[in-house]
């Protein structure tokens, strides 16, 4: 998992083009969005675009996406359940 989490942000980091930041500033249990990493919907479509491509899992119902997307943490969890 914890090997999942580093890939993951490093993904975030790449996708996002968040080329100021690095892997270990990112606390794999902040938000993604808000007050967190402050993220907006614009990134929302490219984190669901990094799931499909990097691990093929599809998001099913958009309502899912607040809760899978909460965190680097929770993102991790669900492409263990899902992969």
């Amino acid at each position: 998992m914890e090997e999942l989490i580093a890939q993951l942000k490093e993904q975030i980091i790449e996708q996002l083009n968040l080329e100021d930041m690095e892997p270990d500033e990112i606390d794999e249990n902040e938000p993604l969005f808000g007050d967190g990493l402050g993220l907006d919907s614009i990134d929302a479509l490219e984190l669901i675009v990094l799931l499909e491509k990097e691990y093929g899992i599809k998001i099913q119902d958009p309502k899912d996406g607040k809760k899978i997307f909460y965190s680097v943490k929770s993102m991790a969890e669900y492409i263990k359940a899902n992969r």
